[in-house]
């Protein structure tokens, strides 16, 4: 497995909230997170909608996106989220 196919994650919710997160399989995690399976975040308010931010990461690089953009504020989120790659 390449250790370079991990991505960062936008989330839009029911109630027009994002939740940020990373994956190597963002389709198969975004049906985890639709089925209930996913973040407890996303098991209260439901998913709508996933937007690839930024790909081609490792893991720790992902990890290191994910804190980065989860501490920005929500108006540079919901920028990100508008030039993300649809899922």
């Amino acid at each position: 497995m390449n250790a370079e196919n991990w991505c960062v994650y936008l989330i839009l919710c029911d109630g027009g909230s994002l939740y940020c997160g990373i994956s190597n399989h963002p389709a198969a995690r975004f049906q985890a997170h639709r089925s209930g399976k996913g973040a407890k975040y996303t098991r209260i308010r439901k998913p709508l909608a996933m937007r690839v931010v930024t790909s081609g990461l490792t893991r720790s690089g992902a990890l290191q996106q994910e804190a980065a953009v989860k501490k920005l504020p929500t108006e540079q989120k919901h920028l990100l989220w508008a030039q993300g790659e649809p899922v």
